[in-house]
């Protein structure tokens, strides 16, 4: 392992990638040993970690596929002489960043089943959830809470509760403590993860990703995802999705040099930007917001070309602004295309933004559009299925597909779906609706087949006019109320007595705003005359968020609109 980044390219031959595209047995339970097979590289690191020194500045470390196979089997002996074997769950609980990744590969190469854990759910939440996958054993930064709390039910008490520092602590020689047949090679359909819902409505569903099935659509991404020696890649995606084990599993194979963040933060993420100095940058869309709004991140940013997006979709007000930044090379000139044929092609100014929708039941950002500075605004448009996807739909209630341009539920049938969820059959036969997954989200398809997305099915807002969605509705405030909404949540809270749901905005103002003491009524007039304009709905209030607890974020970033709705349930009830 070595510190700062390494002056020579770990980047996979393009001859060694499409080796990778045709190979039967590779998928999410053995992919860096098919990685280490083909890559001469395999001693340049590429995956890096970060701290920051005394001093206040970023250290980068870099680990090479060697050193992750060193690592991955030190933890496996930990895990073998623990009693851990195939088929097993096991609880991860461990900050972002490299490490948790480390006991994902370690885990899997037993045959055990990882089930990766978001550390800052709520520790009665985290039991009631590793109770029901029935975990065998719990491996966490800090065990204090869950030993507090397992101590109130005592039978439930899984076989060991580690420290993560302890498993990092075993030396011992990892070739005396592996079992016979190491690595475990695993069936097609092996469950080689579990990544938990947020857990908004209750105990947190447990999605099932399995080893064929997570590698099944991100084959093409060997040779057409930019890949170049001087290719970057700063991943701020969760491992506890399905997108952060995605990108990892990519950026192993391709032997491209990345980054893996361990906070979305802005204050935190901005000095790695500037000292990395990625040309490409994952991430949920919080971070986005945060690096869009205020002064630009135009020093880290300033190789970028690529800024790739998933789980909920971004808005173009945020989006915009981020493709002002950085340079396109010669030969860039769509999504996942390997740069090639630069000569008398100048660089573009600015950079394309990759937005795709996706989730941890889809294993894959399964629709894309791609904006650049160039591009035409078409608010919610997610663009058309990747090819990994069979069928895509808008379906009614009945599973009948509804004609182009009526809103219905949004369904795929692809490969790369989900098995289901762990140990509930019924709620995964809840998402199946005539051969198609049903993806949660509402949605509507055009003439030429390209999909908008519109929003949750939980956050339509019922009104007496019929139903409304908050996302096209934020997309007005944030791009075209930008020089008073830094950010801002649409929901439904009821209306007086007798009526359904009415609209309301939750905003975070600019800075310029609010020194300005601007009124919520302010940007309630601004709001509504921009959303008459654009043929939207209007909202019945506006309220200003002026402290982080007035707009709470999840783990992830996301906004917890069911705080919200709870926040604001009485607003119009003296009406």
């Amino acid at each position: 392992m070595s510190d700062q980044l390494s002056h020579q390219s770990p980047v996979a031959p393009l001859a060694a990638r499409e080796r990778l595209m045709a190979e039967p047995d590779l998928g999410a339970g053995n992919f860096l040993d098919h990685a280490i097979a083909v890559n001469p590289n395999r001693a340049v690191p590429f995956a890096y970690s970060h701290h920051t020194d005394h001093r206040g500045a970023v250290v980068l470390r870099g680990h090479s596929l060697l050193d992750l196979a060193a690592l991955r089997d030190r933890y496996a002996a930990w895990y073998h002489a623990n009693g851990v074997r195939p088929g097993e769950p096991v609880a991860v609980v461990i900050a972002e960043g490299l490490e948790p990744l480390l006991h994902f590969l370690a885990l899997t190469a037993l045959g055990a089943v990882p089930a990766l854990v978001n550390d800052a759910m709520r520790h009665d939440v985290m039991v009631r959830y590793l109770n029901h996958v029935g975990v065998v054993g719990v491996v966490a930064d800090d065990t204090t809470r869950l030993a507090a709390a397992y101590r109130q039910d005592p039978q439930r008490r899984p076989r060991f509760l580690t420290l993560a520092a302890e498993v990092q602590a075993f030396d011992v020689d990892a070739s005396d403590g592996l079992p016979e047949a190491y690595p475990y090679r695993h069936a097609a359909d092996d469950v080689v993860a579990l990544i938990h819902s947020s857990g908004t409505t209750g105990t947190p569903k447990s999605t099932m990703l399995a080893h064929r099935q997570f590698w099944d659509g991100k084959q093409p991404r060997m040779v057409r995802f930019p890949a170049e020696p001087y290719d970057r890649l700063m991943s701020l995606m969760p491992h506890t999705h399905a997108g952060g084990l995605s990108y990892f599993l990519t950026a192993t194979l391709l032997g491209l040099p990345t980054v893996v963040m361990a906070d979305w933060r802005r204050s935190v993420v901005e000095p790695v930007m500037e000292a990395f100095q990625p040309t490409m940058v994952a991430s949920f869309p919080r971070t986005f917001v945060e690096l869009a709004t205020g002064e630009l991140p135009v020093q880290g940013a300033a190789k970028v070309h690529s800024w790739f997006n998933t789980g909920d979709s971004a808005h173009y007000g945020h989006i915009r602004r981020l493709v002002q930044l950085g340079e396109r090379p010669a030969g860039l000139i769509r999504p996942w295309l390997l740069p090639r044929e630069k000569a008398g092609q100048p660089a573009l100014p600015g950079s394309q933004f990759v937005d795709g929708l996706g989730s941890s039941e889809m294993g894959m950002a399964l629709f894309g559009q791609v904006t650049t500075p160039e591009s035409a605004r078409d608010d919610r448009c997610v663009g058309k299925p990747l090819e990994v996807v069979r069928r895509a739909a808008v379906l009614d209630q009945d599973g009948a597909e509804v004609p182009d341009g009526t809103v219905g539920l949004l369904a795929v049938d692809t490969p790369s779906r989900t098995p289901g969820y762990w140990n509930n059959a019924r709620l995964t036969s809840s998402f199946e609706l005539a051969g198609y997954w049903l993806t949660g989200d509402v949605a509507r398809r055009d003439a030429e087949g390209r999909f908008y997305h519109l929003d949750r099915t939980v956050d339509v807002i019922d009104t007496a006019a019929g139903p409304v969605y908050s996302l096209p509705i934020e997309e007005v405030l944030l791009a075209d109320c930008a020089e008073l909404v830094r950010d801002c949540s649409v929901i439904g809270v009821p209306g007086a007595a007798g009526e359904v749901q009415r609209p309301i905005a939750v905003v975070q103002l600019q800075a310029g705003a609010e020194a300005a003491d601007v009124r919520a009524e302010d940007v309630l007039e601004a709001a509504n005359k921009a959303l008459a304009g654009a043929g939207l709905a209007t909202l019945a209030a506006v309220r200003i968020a002026r402290t982080a607890e007035e707009f709470p974020l999840g783990p992830t970033g996301k906004v917890l609109k069911r705080e919200l709705r709870t926040r604001f349930a009485t607003l119009f009830a003296a009406q």
